[in-house]
């Protein structure tokens, strides 16, 4: 299968899940008569809401059974630097699409920052195991092809709650499935066409996973409506990546590279 081929046959897969959820129940949109409720309801802009929190508990008890036991077995067993070393090698892999997305955004600075980190962590931080661009002036960010499309002034779109990817609205959705284009790593084909990117996935999703245990317990134990918290932490943070950083709000939780793509609950101006 070519490189195209398995491309598309990812698209039709995404498409197939999108339809599914657009004919999915719906919210019931309040009383025309309580303008209260309506403006809450289109401020939250959930409009399939029923759908989405039926994924959500379905993530979770996934979660339960499988990616946080794994992922308190590997804060257990896997020594500090080590993990370290899997969280600095899966930042390095993201630098392309990275730079991609700087480039496209008209970021130059940044753009170089990405250039400059990508050559001096895959050499001298031997293939990106070891960080020495941050010591030396170049942090990591991160960018993805949803950003480039905020800047760009394409809505968000309602949001979307999807099995295993977590928070997607059509915005990020569509920006998810571009970025697989610039990623190198999908045109590898290693005992099939998907081995290394679900294997990456995977490594991500239980390192991140492992990195916000606590943070994640507490959000859940003080959250009067879990999935609520999660939808509003979502939009904050993305506001927050596409401003870069720049935006002037309340205190987001303290969480440590957390991607809402692998729980998700990966994540504004709070909003419901």
């Amino acid at each position: 299968m070519t490189v195209v081929a398995r491309i598309a046959n990812a698209g039709a897969k995404t498409a197939c899940i999108v339809l599914a959820v657009a004919l999915a129940g719906c919210a019931t949109r309040p009383d025309a008569s309580n303008p209260a409720a309506v403006k809450a309801f289109e401020e939250t802009n959930d409009p399939i809401e029923p759908l989405n929190r039926y994924f959500f508990e379905l993530n979770r008890f996934l979660d339960i059974i499988i990616l946080k036991p794994v992922a308190t077995w590997y804060q257990g067993v896997v020594p500090d630097p080590a993990r370290n070393s899997v969280r600095h090698f899966m930042d390095n892999l993201d630098s392309p699409v990275i730079l991609a997305n700087d480039s496209l955004q008209g970021e130059w600075g940044r753009a170089g920052v990405t250039a400059s980190r990508f050559g001096i962590n895959t050499t001298i931080g031997v293939l990106g195991l070891f960080d020495p661009a941050t010591g030396m002036g170049y942090p990591q960010h991160d960018e993805d092809f949803g950003q480039t499309l905020a800047t760009w002034d394409t809505p968000e779109g309602p949001y979307l709650f999807l099995p295993i990817l977590g928070p997607k609205p059509p915005r990020d959705l569509a920006g998810y499935a571009v970025d697989q284009f610039f990623d190198p790593l999908t045109y590898i084909y290693w005992n099939g066409p998907y081995t290394v990117p679900v294997a990456r996935f995977v490594v991500n999703g239980v390192d991140i996973r492992s990195r916000n245990l606590k943070t994640l317990d507490q959000i859940e134990r003080t959250s009067v409506d879990y999935y609520a918290t999660v939808r509003s932490l979502y939009r904050q943070m993305r506001v927050n990546e596409i401003a870069n950083g720049n935006v002037s709000s309340e205190k987001l939780p303290d969480i440590e590279n957390l991607n809402f793509d692998t729980n998700e609950p990966q994540a504004v101006a709070p909003t419901k």
